[in-house]
């Protein structure tokens, strides 16, 4: 079976871009796939710091949650990345998530290649562009389909 994951980078429990996520899901769910919706909010998340560790021994060395959704995102078929937009950008927790698992990946030998990938990303005025050009790249960068 297909599994699919949707990343909820929001700090807000519920808000609009969980809820938008949700309904990309239930479409993913109409068609057949296994769904999980996975919230960041609740997770600690630290910052990559450039060790490059992970490239001698392919895992992070950094000690939070990022391990276990990037076990997720490795068992996944399709990887959905969303973010509000704070300040003109994406939240630093789905960056951190998306720097730390981009090394990884890089170091396991570019794990998410062939992976289907799509970026949703919710805004009231500004920095929409810029925010899902963020999470398009790491999916392009990663050889992902979008």
């Amino acid at each position: 079976m297909i599994k699919v994951i949707g990343i909820v980078g929001s700090p807000r429990v519920g808000g609009n871009t969980e809820i938008i996520v949700n309904e990309a899901l239930k479409t993913a769910r109409e068609e057949g796939a296994e769904t999980e919706l996975i919230r960041l909010s609740d997770k600690e998340i630290k910052p990559c710091d450039a060790c490059l560790s992970c490239r001698k021994t392919g895992e992070c060395r950094i000690k939070d949650d990022f391990q276990e959704i990037f076990d997720k995102m490795v068992k996944a078929d399709g990887i959905i990345l969303a973010s509000p937009v704070y300040f003109g950008s994406a939240t630093p927790k789905i960056m951190a998530l998306i720097h730390r698992a981009g090394y990884v990946s890089g170091a396991k030998g570019r794990i998410f290649e062939n992976k289907v990938g799509g970026p949703i990303v919710v805004a009231r005025r500004a920095g929409q562009n810029f925010t899902f050009a963020q999470m398009l790249f790491f999916f392009l960068h990663q050889g992902m389909i979008v």
